[in-house]
């Protein structure tokens, strides 16, 4: 059963990637990074404190489906898909993502969706966490500016009024935090195979990570 495991820290195009070949292969794919901004946004919200948002987080679904992320509250199903990108969410990301008991519930719900279904999935500690069984596993990286850069002209995209230099100390921040941080940092897994992707276009990424996938034999 195929299974791809793609790691790398923000803005390095793992969601875009993910997706485009999950659409090829027929796979489910699950963006991992969701699921810990959709905790940011709950702690938000709700005006929760970290230890009440375990609790909450217990009787909380979280789902992908077409592109969009869904979190059901109290039988209550929100759309939380542009919510879940605001800056203010994303400030508090890392923070969430650095509590273990965060990431232990998270993680238990991650290894459900990839259990019994090919899927790729991407985050900070796929392969090296949530899916190490996977045949395939990959490593994507950037510059911070080419990072910054992709985040920038996606923000605006979305209409957000953002300013580079603050695109780039946030991701450079995100960075140090998701290295550094004690459960699960980011890391690159010893057998996973490392593209940066700096300068590359998307088709010709996708082109490299299509190779591995015919080398495996899939």
């Amino acid at each position: 059963m195929l299974k791809i495991a793609i790691d790398g820290p923000a803005g390095s195009g793992k969601s875009t990637i993910s997706k485009k070949i999950a659409e090829k292969y027929g796979l489910t794919y699950v963006d991992t990074g969701a699921f810990y901004r959709s905790a940011a946004w709950l702690l938000l919200k709700y005006n929760l404190t970290p230890q009440s948002l375990i609790d909450f987080l217990n009787n909380v679904e979280i789902t992908i489906k077409d592109k969009k992320v869904f979190v059901k509250v109290n039988n209550n199903i929100l759309d939380v898909t542009n919510e879940i990108r605001l800056p203010e969410v994303t400030a508090k990301t890392s923070e969430v993502s650095a509590l273990p008991e965060i990431r232990k519930i998270l993680t238990e719900k991650q290894k459900l969706l990839a259990k019994n279904s090919p899927v790729i999935m991407d985050g900070r500690d796929i392969a090296t966490v949530v899916m190490p069984e996977a045949p395939i596993k990959i490593f994507l990286t950037a510059s911070p500016e080419e990072r910054a850069k992709r985040r920038y002209l996606e923000m605006l995209e979305n209409g957000l009024a953002v300013e580079f230099p603050s695109v780039l100390e946030e991701i450079i921040k995100r960075d140090h935090a998701d290295i550094n941080r004690n459960s699960a940092p980011l890391k690159k897994a010893e057998d996973a195979i490392e593209i940066d992707t700096t300068g590359l276009t998307i088709d010709e990424v996708i082109l490299k990570i299509e190779q591995i996938i015919k080398e495996k034999g899939f």
